[in-house]
């Protein structure tokens, strides 16, 4: 496991729960809107995976909840082993996905290693090789989502509001796989983007009002929809 950050501390991001964050390091996307690029690249300095362990043993008895997250967890071949070492510990585990590796997925739903998972979805996923990346694969998108309204456990779906990967065709595409899931909005900041000329040439990010007639449009599809 390359980590790259901890949050010591979070009541936000995982739901119900007081917790901490691990970040780990790389990603196999290239999303212009990220504002997370030293994770994507790989360039932060990084913290050794003893020193983590070490913090959240100690501080089991106050924090429930671990969240993984990136970059994208699912490139590293210990986040298996990773998540059953939190598991030992008592804690709960969120994992933060692209949703680029449903193998990766599967096997830590099989193992019950997973208690929540956050999965991003992008754009219409028949879209993902021009929007997102060349390398990308939409069907392996559509096999996560899958996975997860199958998986019986609790999960959310997160679409970054930005144009033109989200319009009303995509997002109509999108819901078209969504059936149990809560679903969230989400605004888009501006700072420390990967590409700062994508929105002086070509991306917007969408406005609260686009947003809240996106969601309208999910109610009257039985899709629980909250902006974030």
């Amino acid at each position: 496991m390359r980590i790259g950050g901890l949050q010591k501390t979070t009541l936000l991001d995982f739901p119900g729960k007081v917790g901490a964050v691990v970040f780990t390091q790389g990603c196999n996307f290239t999303c212009p809107y990220c504002h997370n690029s030293e994770l994507a690249g790989g360039g932060r300095e990084g913290l050794s995976l003893a020193e983590v362990m070490t913090f959240l043993e100690k501080r089991r008895n106050v924090l429930k909840g671990v969240v993984i997250s990136g970059g994208e967890p699912t490139l590293h071949e210990g986040l298996s082993g990773f998540c059953a070492a939190l598991k030992e510990l008592g804690y709960a585990v969120k994992l933060d996905t692209n949703g680029s590796r449903p193998e990766v997925l599967r096997d830590l739903l099989m193992a019950d290693l997973l208690d929540y998972v956050a999965m991003d979805v992008k754009a219409d996923p028949e879209d993902y090789p021009e929007a997102i990346c060349p390398d990308a694969s939409g069907g392996n998108v559509r096999r996560s989502m899958a996975l997860l309204e199958e998986s019986g456990i609790r999960h959310e779906f997160r679409i970054p509001c930005v144009a033109p990967f989200i319009d009303m065709d995509s997002f109509a595409a999108i819901l078209g796989h969504i059936r149990k899931a809560t679903l969230f909005l989400q605004a888009v900041r501006l700072e420390r983007v990967l590409r700062a000329d994508f929105f002086a040439h070509q991306g917007r990010i969408l406005d609260k009002s686009e947003m809240e007639t996106l969601s309208r449009t999910a109610v009257r599809k039985n899709v629980d929809c909250r902006l974030r």
